[in-house]
């Protein structure tokens, strides 16, 4: 993986969301629940967290280098009663994009303009390093779409797959024209966090039909 050793995963899935031709980010609305999903995967897995009959507790707390956006979900967690997985993929999702945006401007793999239009804020957010967004996609995409058996996908990759998948995100599921992964294949990655990729699969198409219907 393009990250060094202790690095959160959530920055993966940020870059992950750039449509490289366009140099823009794709599903920017939804991009939150990815990242707060993508940091409960890597709490759970490290052992911060526990799943109770599909609700989330808290085990021990994260070190410092696990990054900002892990250590206010699992302070969210320790000092809140029991709640769903969905529960906590939804909450201050917006919060969560801002985190993880920060981290990359101040790491200087993206660069965010910001200008007013009408009066009104707007940010553009684009990659330093192209290059990163691109390896990550093709390592996903191959995760996805490929043969390789999945014992054999690193562990940060599968997570990654697993997740982006669940929540639909364009720049992966194009990563092969003409191919979408296959069912089976995704649950079979998602395995070590099915009751995440469950919940943030329920949670983006939540989300897209509030759209569509204009409540979101």
């Amino acid at each position: 993986m393009e990250k060094h050793q202790g690095e959160p995963l959530t920055r993966s899935a940020f870059l992950l969301a750039f449509d490289l031709r366009k140099e823009r980010l794709v599903d920017r609305g939804l991009l939150g629940y990815l990242l707060r999903a993508t940091a409960l995967a890597e709490l759970l897995l490290a052992g911060h967290l526990a799943d109770e009959a599909g609700k989330v507790r808290a085990v021990s707390p994260p070190p410092a280098a696990a990054g900002p956006l892990h250590a206010a979900v699992w302070e969210q967690i320790d000092t809140s009663p029991p709640r769903t997985w969905r529960r906590w993929i939804s909450k201050d999702h917006t919060d969560a994009f801002r985190l993880v945006r920060d981290e990359l401007e101040t790491a200087r793999l993206i660069r965010v303009e910001r200008h007013r239009v009408l009066l009104f804020p707007v940010e553009r957010i684009t990659p330093r390093k192209p290059y990163v967004s691109r390896r990550l996609v093709e390592r996903v995409g191959r995760a996805l779409h490929d043969g390789l058996p999945v014992s054999r996908v690193d562990a940060d990759v599968r997570v990654l797959a697993a997740l982006t998948a669940s929540a639909r995100l364009r720049t992966v599921l194009a990563a092969r024209q003409g191919s979408h992964p296959r069912k089976d294949r995704i649950a079979h990655l998602s395995t070590p966090v099915e009751p995440i990729a469950t919940a943030l699969r329920k949670v983006v198409a939540a989300a897209r039909a509030a759209h569509a219907t204009g409540e979101g």
